[in-house]
């Protein structure tokens, strides 16, 4: 990039930069009674945060795996005066113990159910990203949070994040001029790999409870832990998992609240592996007065392009691309005007910024006012994926009545709004 076109807009970054006067002192006698469900990788660094806010006693913790759940417990007693009441099965925690804040981290087709009967015990939920895997379980999920009359935080973290935010400012500034297309992507290296054999689930995890309403399988340790994201049994690919983040930055962005058609198409043209997500997918998102293209593919880590991740809004005066770790950037289309840019501020570990989210979410409970990212705006960019998804699965385009929530005379598409769950789970009401 030409020096003389670079201007940096803000600070250098930092990636440990601290936290604390995001926290205003208490407002009330005593901290949040907190419990964590799903206590590996993400739902421990949501719980340093939320223990490192000073608003929150953690008195209760539960996972199906205690590999998981009583090393998470033990660190919780290290770095606090906490000693959590541990759990196997959710209702069990949440009949007996009067919780204030629930954290939802388990794997994504366990989120609704325990979202929505959390909220039902009159808890507040922070609950991780994609809210559901079928789109009518996060309308159910919405519809909980309403009438219990509490506060549910999505954790789409970008939000939070002062670059994403200056970047939306940026856009809606008119800088970029007239936009007219965006495109999102994430491309990240991958092989073929290989096919790991099942076996037996290892001693202290129920892999039956695991399973849950999703249909239960032969326990694989590509799936357990944090593989699921690549099984479609219990995720939605890379498109649940990273392409929430982008949708959900375009939805930020645009005054219009769905698409009105979708249509994709992919394959696993590359992997040879257990897994059964598409490691190539295209799909094409139709607004009204703008297109979105979202794109993967998991192989082949991009080396030829600028960027390997984010959003590239396409407007009349140039183009902006909006990033993770590389911030963002503005390239005029006027090669005489000069490259802006912002470097991102992020927190370790994992490069998030969770702790201005859960900021956020302790402010909404205490003024009583829908967080940042709400379970309805989390409902909305998880519906993207997934009717992304959809498409695919059904090998051609649909149509979508967003008011509605269903897809016009057509019966075998909005069969697959919701799935069959294995008893004795029942599907939520909408």
């Amino acid at each position: 990039m030409n020096r003389r076109h670079f201007l940096t807009t803000t600070a250098a970054a930092s990636l440990a930069y601290s936290a604390l006067p995001l926290y205003p002192a208490l407002s009330r006698a005593s901290p949040y009674r907190t419990a964590l469900i799903g206590s590996g990788w993400w739902g421990m660094n949501i719980l340093r945060t939320a223990m490192a806010a000073g608003a929150s006693k953690v008195v209760a913790m539960c996972d199906v795996d205690q590999h998981q759940l009583q090393p998470a417990a033990d660190e919780v007693r290290k770095l606090s005066n906490d000693r959590p009441k541990l759990y196997r099965d959710y209702r069990e925690l949440l009949a007996k113990e009067k919780l204030e804040i629930v954290i939802v981290a388990t794997p994504d087709h366990w989120h609704p159910l325990i979202a929505i009967a959390a909220a039902d015990a009159g808890a507040h939920v922070y609950v991780e990203k994609p809210i559901s895997h079928t789109l009518r379980e996060g309308r159910a999920m919405v519809n909980a949070a309403r009438r219990n009359g509490i506060q549910m935080q999505v954790g789409t973290h970008r939000r939070a994040s002062p670059h994403n935010q200056s970047a939306m400012e940026f856009l809606r500034s008119g800088k970029v001029g007239k936009i007219g297309m965006v495109r999102a992507f994430v491309h990240y290296g991958g092989g073929p790999g290989e096919v790991t054999p099942d076996e037996e689930p290892p001693a202290g995890l129920d892999w039956d409870f695991w399973c849950g309403p999703a249909p239960l399988r032969a326990f694989n340790p590509r799936i357990h832990p944090k593989g699921f994201r690549m099984f479609l049994d219990y995720a939605n690919g890379q498109l649940g998992d990273w392409g929430i983040h982008w949708l959900d930055q375009i939805l930020w962005w645009t005054e219009e609240k769905y698409p009105k058609r979708i249509s994709s198409v992919g394959g696993r043209f590359i992997k040879e592996d257990t897994t059964t997500a598409p490691d190539t997918q295209s799909v094409q998102y139709e607004f009204e007065d703008f297109v979105v293209e979202w794109e993967h593919r998991l192989y082949a880590a991009n080396q030829a392009e600028k960027h390997n991740i984010g959003c590239y809004f396409y407007g009349t005066e140039g183009t902006l691309h909006l990033g993770w770790i590389d911030g963002w950037t503005f390239y005029p289309a006027d090669k005489n005007r000069q490259i802006v840019h912002q470097e991102p501020k992020l927190h370790e570990p994992d490069q998030q910024n969770i702790p201005e989210l859960w900021a956020d979410f302790l402010a909404s409970i205490t003024r009583k006012r829908p967080p940042m990212c709400d379970i309805e705006i989390g409902h909305r960019s998880t519906s993207m994926s997934l009717l992304g998804m959809l498409s695919y699965k059904l090998g051609r385009g649909i149509a979508w009545d967003g008011e509605k929530e269903e897809i016009p005379n057509d019966v075998e598409a909005n069969h697959l709004l919701s799935r069959p769950y294995r008893g004795p789970w029942e599907y939520p009401t909408v």
